[in-house]
């Protein structure tokens, strides 16, 4: 894993188009703040997620990203903190944050992975 000095790491699967093409939407959205995210293919990487301390299995179906104290978060949580990140998407991060709209956000999450991972015959 390259570490090198990335505030932040974001868990992709690299095996994803959908997940590449979000990687690089981000990284256009977050101009220099993009610079300060790490970005770690889950890939073919199963061991090295056991040891960070990621089930691979939930790597692949939830978005994981570790913060600079090396606190892991999961889907929604994730998500809202790369968000915070970049100054267009922090409205749309406290939205999905909303005790109302939080879980409609992660059902639909859930589902169009599970959906996507179908698709490709990975689940």
């Amino acid at each position: 894993m390259d570490q090198t000095k990335e505030k932040i790491t974001v868990f992709y699967d690299g095996a994803c188009p959908s997940c590449i093409k979000d990687r690089e939407d981000y990284k256009k959205m977050a101009g220099e703040a993009g610079e300060e995210v790490g970005w770690f293919d889950i890939t073919g990487r199963d061991d090295q997620l056991r040891n960070i301390g990621i089930d691979p299995y939930k790597a692949k179906t939830e978005l994981h990203v570790r913060d600079e104290n090396q606190r892991v978060y999961s889907e929604l949580d994730a998500y809202i903190l790369l968000m915070n990140r970049v100054p267009r998407l922090k409205p749309l991060a406290w939205l999905i944050g909303l005790p109302i709209i939080r879980p409609v956000v992660s059902t639909l999450y859930r589902r169009m992975v599970k959906q996507r991972l179908k698709a490709s015959g990975r689940l």
